[in-house]
C-alpha cells in the first residue's frame, strides 16, 4: 500500500478525496450498501476510480479508491493503512441551552464543523423548549444525525458526542467551566489548560437567570461580543472563538 502523506495531511479534510464517509468497520474491502450507498452513489454520484476517506468516527481512518459503482452499491478498496486524526487539546465542549424550531439541529452542524468534541444540551430556566422523557431518545437521535451528516461534510474523523438535556446546576461543578455572557473577557485572554475538558455554556435567550448564575460562582466568564446575540449564534460564536486556540496532542 502506498505510504501515508506526512504528518499534516493526518486530518482527512487535507486528503483530495471525493467524499467521506463513516464505516463501521474500516476493514481492506468495504461494500457500502443502503442509505449511505445509495447517497455516495446515486446523490453524490462517486464514480469508480475516485478516491473516498472513510472513517470511525473516533478517530481511526484511512484512503480507500471505489473499486465498483452500481445500483446504490460502492465497493471500495483500502489504498492507505489507518491513520490517527490527532487529538486537539483542551478538549472543547458547548453546553447550548434548548431553542425551538430547527435552531438545535443548525447548531449541532456548526459546532460539528467547528471542531467541537462535545456538545451538551442544556435546559435553562428560560429556555422556552422542553423535551419530556419520550422526546429526549428521539430528538437525541436526530441530533446526532446532523452532526454526522455534517463530519461528513467538514470531513472530521471524530464525530462529536451529543447528549443531555442537564441543567444548569449540573454543570457548574465542571472544573473547566466558562460561562459565555457580556461581561466576559475575549477568547485570547482566556487561558487554557493543557489537559482536561473547556466546557462553556451559552444561555437561552434572555440569559441565565440570576440563580443560575450565582450557582456558576466563580466560573470565568468569555464575551461574544458587545451586541445581544440570538442564543444559536453565541454558541456558534463562542465555538469560533476557542478552536483556533487548541493543539494537537
Amino acid at each position: 500500500m502506498p505510504r501515508l502523506p506526512d504528518p499534516p495531511a493526518l486530518f482527512p479534510a487535507r486528503i483530495a478525496a471525493t467524499a467521506h464517509t463513516y464505516l463501521d468497520r474500516l476493514d481492506d474491502r468495504v461494500v457500502l450498501t443502503g442509505e449511505e450507498g445509495h447517497h455516495l452513489q446515486r446523490v453524490r454520484r462517486v464514480r469508480e476510480g475516485e478516491i473516498v476517506t472513510g472513517a470511525d468516527g473516533w478517530g481511526r481512518w484511512r484512503v480507500y479508491e471505489v473499486a465498483g459503482s452500481q445500483s446504490g452499491e460502492l465497493v471500495l478498496e483500502a489504498r492507505t493503512e489507518f491513520a490517527h486524526e490527532p487529538h486537539l487539546v483542551p478538549t472543547l465542549a458547548v453546553a447550548v441551552s434548548l431553542t425551538k424550531g430547527e435552531k438545535p439541529e443548525l447548531v449541532v452542524q456548526k459546532l460539528t464543523e467547528l471542531g467541537v468534541d462535545r456538545i451538551v444540551l442544556v435546559a435553562a430556566a428560560r429556555s422556552v423548549v422542553r423535551w419530556d422523557d419520550a422526546k429526549v431518545a428521539a430528538n437525541l437521535e436526530r441530533l446526532r444525525r446532523v452532526a454526522r451528516e455534517a463530519g461528513q461534510q467538514c470531513r472530521r474523523a471524530r464525530l462529536p458526542e451529543v447528549d443531555g438535556p442537564v441543567t444548569p446546576a449540573e454543570l457548574a461543578a465542571h472544573p473547566g467551566l466558562v460561562v459565555a455572557g457580556p461581561d466576559g473577557v475575549p477568547g485570547p485572554e482566556l487561558r487554557f489548560p493543557r489537559g482536561g475538558e473547556w466546557l462553556v455554556a451559552v444561555g437561552p435567550e434572555g440569559g441565565f437567570d440570576p440563580a443560575e448564575l450565582e450557582g456558576f460562582g466563580d466560573a470565568p466568564r468569555l464575551a461574544v461580543g458587545g451586541l445581544v446575540l440570538r442564543a444559536e449564534t453565541a454558541a456558534i460564536a463562542v465555538a469560533a472563538a476557542l478552536a483556533g486556540q487548541r493543539d494537537p496532542a
